[in-house]
């Protein structure tokens, strides 16, 4: 297994990480015996990784306690707070940053993990209405407590993050990149390169969309959140297969899969970049973490970005009140 290291303070983690959507949701028995059985997986082929959050009403933290019985040393566990969509007590705000909130949010976490600390605990989504220093400066508090022991941010702005650092080392921003969504390369990257922080995309293979397996023609169930998400809408994903169109053309040269190249491709962009694709599949997992032995050469980096710019992806990347919560 491949290792990178996240921020100034080295944080070690395995180059492909896990995002845990399996967990997210009331699951049923079978549902939640499988999601389980992906992680334990996922450990036993040395991601050590593994990315979740409170929302959600916390359940997913429980089940992934369930998970890491007898496992917790072996990951670099992350969780999230400050999201407050689907919290039932969340009475319409959207996010909370308040120092007492991030207190209490801890705690529960903590609590629903059955751990003593949070290796690396984020703020979820910036809260317009609390200064950044405020919030960061509650995070900090944590790390003296020895509650958690790095901190990042999600979705941040470059000038939010500059503020925050200022009050303490972020180790990592966790935003959404990918060859489907980026905007993070005009002043994010740029920004993280200069104050040594390390960037974790998630939806690495842009919602599933990268993997080549979703046309216009694909269904989704009822409750997937895709069905608010305006680039997925079938005239939308129908324009959008040309990108899919280049990473099989690549990944047929390369004897790999759209999806490898796909986190090939975001791996071989920085060193301090640690995707965390999520998926309910141990064969999926696999495929996965072997796009960290896909070499992309200079003229396959060249070959992709000259034709992925004449591609005009077709569609916003979320709802526009999702939108509203992001790059704060």
């Amino acid at each position: 297994m491949e290792y990178r290291h996240l921020g100034k303070d080295r944080l070690k983690v395995s180059a492909i990480g896990y995002g845990c959507p399996p967990f997210q949701g009331k699951l049923s028995e079978a549902d939640e015996k499988q999601a389980i059985a992906v992680l334990h997986r996922a450990i036993d082929i040395g991601i050590n990784f593994i990315d979740t959050a409170d929302h959600n009403n916390g359940n997913n933290e429980e089940i992934l306690a369930k998970a890491l019985k007898g496992k917790r040393g072996a990951v670099v566990l992350t969780t999230k707070f400050g999201n407050l969509r689907g919290q039932p007590w969340a009475e319409g705000r959207e996010v909370e940053g308040k120092p007492e909130y991030v207190s209490w949010a801890c705690e529960n976490s903590l609590r629903r993990l059955e751990s003593d600390y949070i290796d690396l605990y984020y703020l979820h989504r910036v809260d317009p209405e609390v200064a950044i220093e405020d919030t960061v400066g509650a995070m900090a508090r944590l790390v003296e407590q020895g509650k958690v022991r790095h901190i990042g941010l999600s979705e941040a702005g470059a000038q939010t993050l500059r503020r925050a650092n200022a009050v303490h080392p972020v180790t990592a921003v966790q935003s959404e990149y990918s060859l489907w969504w980026r905007k993070p390369e005009a002043e994010l990257l740029p920004t993280l390169e200069e104050l040594g922080i390390g960037l974790v995309p998630y939806s690495p293979l842009g919602k599933g969309f990268l993997t080549g397996r979703i046309d216009q023609h694909t269904t989704f169930d009822q409750n997937d959140f895709r069905n608010t998400v305006p680039r997925f809408a079938p005239e939308n994903r129908q324009a959008n297969r040309a990108m899919v169109e280049l990473l099989t053309r690549v990944a047929g040269n390369k004897g790999a899969t759209p999806a490898q190249i796909a986190l090939a491709w975001l791996l071989a962009q920085k060193p301090w970049i640690v995707p965390i694709p999520g998926t309910t599949k141990i064969h999926r997992l696999e495929e996965n973490l072997g796009a960290a032995n896909v070499e992309l050469t200079r003229e396959d980096l060249r070959e992709i970005a000259d034709a992925a710019a004449e591609i005009p992806l077709q569609g916003a990347r979320y709802s526009e009140s999702s939108e509203r919560m992001v790059d704060r």
